[in-house]
């Protein structure tokens, strides 16, 4: 009986991170609406570019960034070289003029959070817009991410991240699919009350609100959009703001370690959604961020308590099922399976496995904030 109720309360944990919580935020969509007044302003915006040794693509962001449908004199584009070993600062300074595209090249690789910190008071701009070099933006989506500014209760925006050429990529289907269901989630949390982190390859905030994150701070882009909520702003979603990266940009085991030693230490924030409280951002960062945490523990423990049912046909089949899905991710380990969906159980695995490691160099302070 122990080991019965133990599977289920693991199961249950797993489902409602994955599948519950997007069904309770369809309820409260059908009670709740918060619209953001749009309007069509054009302050002066600073975009930058954080830069670690991105001489590859650092041309190419930097003319991607001057085609932007924003005028010209409301425009500042400012790369940031975070100590780049490579070309990176030179090459981006031979695009540079001084005034519209400038280069703050800085000696030393201190880590994106100390770059950031140090470059913003270094900018022109009313409203500062971040964004990786390896993401390209089509011509309207920085105006449209601006728009939402108009709101005065709006402190910071994300744009939709969308990833291009993920069949070149073996688990780049995995990682679109994954991408386009944290989109649904940000749309529905924005359209109800705000959104908890943007996405680092494009977004925004009001330069007076930026919170000057602590150097060791990983999750850039969860930390500064929810900064907001604190001051009583608003952080939303907007979908129409499009920013593409390359499939392969975001694959890696390494990455993922980072991700979610970032989102084990961006636990302490929820101490911002407590005073005063703001129930609904609470309860989509115990829905959202929490309980994902935990998914990886319940995996395990599901795994380990359907050991102790194998004399019910039922649970035995439920073991094979199991068995099947982590045989294929062992599987995906050594070789590219085909169709690609047989990846998803691999990608699965790989993104809830990396919290094991998330948690130890959170805890631990091991992992180096610096770009390597």
């Amino acid at each position: 009986m122990l080991a019965l109720i133990i599977f289920w309360i693991t199961v249950l944990v797993a489902f409602y991170a994955y599948i519950g919580y997007p069904l309770v935020l369809l309820l409260l969509r059908l009670v709740i609406r918060r619209d953001v007044k749009k309007g069509p302003i054009q302050p002066f915006i600073s975009l930058l570019i954080p830069a670690y040794n991105e001489d590859d693509v650092i041309a190419r962001k930097i003319e991607n960034s001057l085609a932007l449908n924003y005028p010209g004199d409301l425009l500042e584009i400012v790369v940031a070289s975070d100590g780049s070993k490579d070309r990176t600062a030179e090459t981006a300074q031979k695009l540079a003029d001084g005034n519209r595209v400038r280069v703050l090249a800085y000696a030393e690789n201190r880590g994106k959070i100390a770059t950031l910190n140090a470059s913003i008071p270094q900018l022109r701009g009313e409203i500062v817009v971040f964004s990786d070099a390896s993401a390209m933006l089509p011509p309207d989506s920085v105006r449209r991410l601006i728009e939402n500014f108009a709101d005065p209760e709006v402190g910071a925006v994300s744009g939709l991240y969308k990833i291009v050429k993920a069949d070149e990529v073996d688990v780049g289907k995995s990682e679109d699919l994954y991408w386009q269901y944290e989109t649904f989630l940000k749309i529905q949390e924005s359209r109800l009350a705000s959104i908890l982190g943007g996405h680092g390859q494009m977004h925004a905030i009001r330069k007076e609100l930026y919170p000057y994150p602590p150097p060791g701070t990983i999750n850039d882009d969860y930390i500064i959009p929810v900064s907001v909520l604190s001051k009583g702003y608003r952080a939303v979603y907007e979908p129409t703001a499009i920013v593409y990266e390359e499939a392969h940009e975001m694959t890696g085991f390494g990455r993922r370690i980072r991700i979610m030693a970032g989102n084990v230490q961006q636990l302490r924030e929820i101490k911002g959604l407590l005073s005063p409280l703001r129930p609904l951002a609470l309860f989509f960062f115990l829905s959202h961020k929490v309980i994902r945490l935990v998914v990886p523990f319940a995996m395990l423990v599901a795994f380990t308590a359907n050991l102790f049912l194998l004399h019910s046909s039922c649970y035995f089949a439920v073991f094979c099922a199991q068995l099947v899905f982590y045989v294929l991710a062992v599987l995906g380990t050594v070789a590219p399976l085909r169709p690609k969906i047989l990846m998803l159980p691999f990608y699965f695995t790989m993104i809830n496995a990396a919290a094991f490691l998330g948690f130890y160099h959170a805890l631990t302070h091991r992992r180096s904030m610096a770009w390597k």
